[in-house]
C-alpha cells in the first residue's frame, strides 16, 4: 500500500455550471502545482470531457479517473468513478438515454463545451446537463458497477443536492461504503447527527468548478494497492477512506 494525494471530484468546462478555463491542460496543470497525484474528472450527467483529461493526465505522470457527478430522480447528486474510458462512456451512454432531454441555454446556464487533450473545442451539448436523471439513489452504485464502476453520495454536508438533503440519510438500499463531505466539514459533528455515517469511509474533495478552488484546501491522500484506476474503484467500494492529512 502506498498513500496518494486525491481529489475525485473535479468539473470541467463540460459542466454548464463550470467555469471555461476548467480545460483539459489547465486542470491536469493545476492538479499538478497543487501536489495532486490522483484526480476524478466528473461533470453532470456526463463522462464526455474524460478523453481529453486522461490523454493529458497520462502525459503529465498524474493519475486521472474517468467519471461523473449524477444528478438522480431525487436530485441527489452523487460522484460515478469507473475503471476504464470505455466503461465510463458506456455508463454515459445509459445515463443520456434516462434523462429528461431539454434545450440548453447557454446564456443562463453557460456553454457545454466538449474539448481535445490540446484544449480545442471538438463539440458543445446542446442538452442541458442540470437535470434530474431518472436513476435513483438506491440504483445508481449497483448501476456504475455494471460499468466496472461504483459511486459514492456527494458532499452530503450540504443542505442541496446532496442525498441527505434529499432523503433526510443515506439509505442502506443503495449498498455504499464511501461518502463525500467537503473540505470545510466539521465530520464529528456531521456524524453525531447522522449516525450512519460512522460506519462509511470518508473522502473530502473539492468538487472545483474553478480552478482557484481546485489550488486550495489542505490535501489529502488515500491508500492505494497501486497507481491506477481499478485500484481506486476498489478502495471505494472496499469503504477506504481517505482523510490522511500530510
Amino acid at each position: 500500500m502506498k498513500d496518494y494525494i486525491y481529489d475525485f471530484h473535479i468539473h470541467s468546462c463540460l459542466s454548464p455550471c463550470g467555469d471555461n478555463d476548467m480545460t483539459p491542460n489547465n486542470i491536469v496543470g493545476m492538479a499538478a502545482i497543487s501536489g495532486l497525484e490522483v484526480i476524478g474528472i466528473t461533470d453532470h450527467n456526463t463522462c464526455r470531457n474524460a478523453p481529453g483529461v486522461l490523454a493529458v493526465a497520462q502525459e503529465a505522470g498524474i493519475l486521472a479517473i474517468p467519471g461523473m457527478e449524477l444528478c438522480t430522480a431525487e436530485e441527489a447528486h452523487v460522484v460515478c468513478l469507473f475503471e476504464t474510458l470505455e466503461g465510463a462512456l458506456g455508463f454515459d451512454r445509459y445515463i443520456y438515454k434516462n434523462m429528461p432531454h431539454i434545450q440548453n441555454k447557454p446564456e443562463i446556464f453557460g456553454e457545454q463545451r466538449i474539448l481535445n487533450e490540446d484544449d480545442e473545442l471538438i463539440g458543445t451539448l446542446e442538452e442541458l446537463l442540470l437535470v434530474s436523471s431518472f436513476v435513483t439513489v438506491d440504483d445508481a452504485r449497483r448501476l456504475a458497477e455494471e460499468y466496472g464502476g461504483t459511486a459514492f453520495p456527494a458532499h452530503v454536508d450540504r443542505d442541496s443536492y446532496s442525498v441527505i438533503a434529499a432523503l433526510g440519510s443515506i439509505p442502506p438500499e443503495g449498498g455504499y461504503r464511501v461518502a463525500e463531505v467537503t473540505r470545510d466539514c466539521d465530520l464529528e459533528a456531521l456524524r453525531a447527527q447522522y449516525p450512519e455515517l460512522q460506519g462509511l469511509g470518508i473522502v473530502r474533495d473539492s468538487d472545483s468548478h474553478y480552478l482557484d478552488t481546485l489550488a486550495t484546501g489542505q490535501p489529502l491522500k488515500i491508500a492505494l494497492e497501486e497507481p491506477t484506476a481499478k485500484a481506486v474503484v476498489d478502495a471505494i467500494r472496499q469503504g477506504r477512506s481517505g482523510l490522511g492529512p500530510l
